[in-house]
């Protein structure tokens, strides 16, 4: 009776699987063959190209300025994500290390802070950011993603640091390193996991990121590639040829960080798993 459940088990854990690759790739699939379809501008989505052409990707970059979005997406994403790290970092070893007057009442606010809807923060960043001048600059846009991905990381990365165990600060003290080069050499590295893991998720929110973008830019120039994607659908029809040419070019960048990061982010998601 075991014999004969386990080649079925087998095989249903098979179907199972293949359901969840089809279901997942699928979408997929059918935006990379409409962007390759050369039909697809007259209305003819199938899914395999009845047309093999680039000519969707050459009109979205040339006539689209679609490369332009990139470039202001990727300047964006990685202001974030550099200064994100940086500032996550550097207050997680505050509240880890430290005790200071309130310690308990900052990492409150940091959860709090997680909880208010996006939403509800759009006109009051809208106004602020007008005040000082940010309106349509993509430095702007990167100061509003931080405030969102800091709590995250911050309150990621504190169980990272925790889990250093201080006696190897105090060892590298003893050997005559200042507190920056402890910080460099015997910190840093232990925590590169968790830093990745907050890296990524600061990236995407930045890269994929479409209510601020569409609220603080004025100019067609400074437009992200979440806001610039708009342009190619129109009041009367749509070009599904260059919406799906794209939204393939926004996927690439996120592919490739994850492919990049993708050992750090695993190792970083198991150990923060287990640490905090």
């Amino acid at each position: 009776m075991t014999g004969h459940a386990s080649p079925m088990r087998r095989a249903l854990r098979g179907l199972g699987v293949a359901a969840v690759l089809v279901f997942t790739l699928f979408p997929v699939w059918l935006m990379v063959a409409t962007a390759l379809n050369g039909r697809a501008n007259a209305g003819s989505r199938s899914l395999w190209p009845q047309e093999w052409t680039l000519d969707n990707f050459t009109f979205v970059i040339g006539e689209g300025g679609f490369g332009r979005y990139l470039l202001n997406s990727l300047l964006v994403g990685l202001g974030t994500v550099l200064a994100g790290a940086l500032l996550a970092l550097l207050a997680a070893v505050a509240v880890s290390r430290f005790r200071f007057r309130f310690r308990t009442s900052v990492l409150v606010m940091i959860l709090i802070i997680q909880m208010v809807p996006v939403e509800a923060l759009v006109i009051p960043l809208f106004i602020q950011a007008r005040s000082l001048g940010a309106l349509d600059t993509l430095l702007g846009l990167v100061v509003v993603y931080l405030a969102f991905s800091l709590p995250f990381a911050i309150w990621t990365l504190r169980g990272f640091v925790a889990a250093v165990p201080v006696e190897l600060e105090e060892a590298a003290y003893l050997d005559g390193a200042s507190w920056g080069r402890m910080f460099w050499s015997v910190l840093l590295p232990l925590v590169a996991p968790g830093l990745v893991a907050t890296s990524v998720f600061s990236f995407i929110t930045a890269w994929n990121e479409f209510i601020f973008a569409l609220t603080f830019m004025a100019d067609q120039d400074n437009y992200t590639v979440a806001v610039g994607l708009r342009r190619f659908f129109g009041q009367y029809g749509t070009d599904w040829g260059a919406v799906m040419a794209a939204s393939t070019l926004i996927t690439v960048p996120v592919m490739v960080f994850f492919v990049i990061a993708q050992k750090r982010l695993t190792d970083g998601l198991v150990a923060g798993a287990v640490k905090g």
